[in-house]
């Protein structure tokens, strides 16, 4: 082909490529192939825009008029016409594994990707490790005093300032890799390999376990250093809280990125709606109590 898409010779290559050479030396003006040379580079040569400048010809409309167009059109032709009793192709599924299957498959190359960025993962957890250590030093023993109503708000505001921060951290780093992978799995489902929803399982399902692990990490330093009291109960239930808040600040990253072109508009989208999360989380802006008198 040509600059354009243009076919200029479409057919057998031979021995040596000699057909090739044989169809190109027969066009008038192109010089002779000289002995050891390389058939590739003497026809990128030979038939590049500047020799068509120069011997003023056009090697697509050659093609069009030569018997090997004709041969080939002809050939296409008769190709293209099934056999007398063939039988149309059907397949009992679109894909050719079961949703069992498709959802393995992904859920393995999910894990080899994130397995292999550590750029993402890593820094992370890296990310987690320094907000925890932080939050731990300015918080330090906080969970002990709970005597008045500000003791309270204290401890309370360590946990809403980790919410906001490991959330918006983790809802925005999840972007940039969600839009790449977004490129990879279109042309894959694209090419009848699994449907839409066994990637979308795969791609929740392998971020559990890095949540789950960076999820414990903080709970684990922050909760020591504050000093909450130390119950099995508690723990837990702060570690869950913990769990499912980064998950649905990381889905929610993944979904922004679904609904946006890119996760450069994903970014913009999100910031609004992490001001309305911070703004009516019941922290800044607590619940009324309602007092009755009678």
């Amino acid at each position: 082909m040509k600059r354009g898409g243009q076919e200029i010779y479409v057919g057998p290559l031979g021995h040596h490529s000699r057909h090739l050479i044989k169809y190109f030396e027969g066009i008038q003006g192109v010089s002779k192939i000289k002995d050891g040379y390389n058939p590739a580079t003497w026809m990128l040569e030979v038939t590049s825009t500047a020799q068509e400048l120069s011997l003023g010809v056009d090697f697509a409309e050659i093609y069009k008029k030569s018997d090997l167009y004709r041969r080939n059109k002809a050939l296409i032709e008769d190709l293209s016409k099934p056999a007398p009793g063939a039988k149309e192709l059907y397949f009992a599924t679109q894909y050719s594994q079961s949703f069992l299957t498709q959802c393995t498959a992904c859920l393995w190359k999910q894990h080899w990707s994130y397995w292999r960025n550590p750029p993402y993962t890593a820094v992370r957890f890296l990310f987690t490790t320094v907000i925890a250590l932080m939050f731990g030093t300015v918080f330090w023993d906080l969970g002990s005093k709970t005597k008045t109503i500000q003791d309270l708000s204290n401890a309370m505001g360590s946990m809403y300032a980790a919410v906001l921060f490991l959330g918006i951290q983790n809802a925005s780093s999840v972007q940039p890799v969600v839009a790449v992978e977004r490129t990879v799995f279109y042309r894959e489902r694209a090419a009848g390999m699994y449907s839409a929803m066994p990637y979308a399982i795969a791609q929740v399902l392998i971020e559990i376990p890095y949540i789950f692990v960076q999820a414990s990490v903080y709970g684990l330093i922050v909760y020591a250093m504050i000093g909450f009291e130390w119950t099995v109960a508690k723990f837990f239930w702060y570690l869950f809280f913990m769990f499912f808040t980064l998950l649905y600040f990381t889905f929610y990253g993944m979904m922004a990125v679904a609904v946006t072109p890119n996760h450069y508009i994903a970014a913009i989208v999100s910031a609004a709606f992490y001001g309305v999360w911070n703004l009516f989380s019941g922290f800044i802006i607590p619940r009324p109590i309602y007092t009755h008198k009678f």
